[in-house]
């Protein structure tokens, strides 16, 4: 099977189990910018120089393939996704990011005052296009989600797990490019 499976050339995508969606789909937008999550995580995972951190960064973009493929199920197969194998975003996996958060806070030395600007090292840029990419998928999830009172199929509501978890991650993110900051120059952080 070739990754061109010239399907999409007519401007639709396929969900899990295969309805067709427009490729501007809210429901394909959501997942999509998930998707561009991971990537920015995996790049500020390549250049995070802590191994703590960057093994609860994998932990994360382990955590996002669930979340894209429950985002990437109509709701109306949701049943079949599950008895499938697969899982969904539940209140375990953000209250985990809960206590990251709390480790780094309680753990670290970040100082910080305004708002920070990105970039003091490669890790922390690729934490912060994280971050805010993480607030564009929580925005389109809550699109989503918002479109989804008077409309039936795939915009049926989402899990309000994901939109906690985007929610806590987009946090979390904001917290490993400080600390890559302060653990890079600690006396200028």
């Amino acid at each position: 099977m070739s990754i061109a499976t010239l399907t999409g050339d007519n401007g639709t995508t396929a969900l899990m189990y295969g309805r067709r969606v427009p490729k501007t789909h809210p429901r394909v937008s959501a997942y999509g910018t998930a998707d561009e999550l991971n990537a920015a995580l995996g790049l500020a995972r390549a250049f995070c120089t802590d191994a703590a951190v960057a093994a609860d960064v994998l932990s994360v973009q382990k955590d996002l393939v669930i979340l894209m493929g429950e985002l990437a199920t109509d709701p109306a197969d949701l049943d079949r996704y599950v008895a499938g194998g697969f899982k969904l975003v539940r209140a375990d996996r953000v209250d985990r990011l809960t206590d990251l958060v709390h480790a780094i806070e309680k753990g670290s030395m970040i100082r910080f005052e305004g708002w920070a600007t990105p970039g003091a090292t490669p890790a922390a840029a690729g934490f912060d296009l994280a971050r805010t990419t993480c607030r564009r998928a929580e925005r389109e999830v809550i699109a989503l989600d918002t479109l989804a009172a008077d409309q039936p199929g795939p915009l049926a509501p989402v899990n309000p797990e994901i939109r906690r978890y985007l929610n806590r991650l987009s946090d979390l993110c904001w917290l490993w490019a400080r600390k890559s900051e302060t653990d890079a120059a600690p006396e200028t952080a």
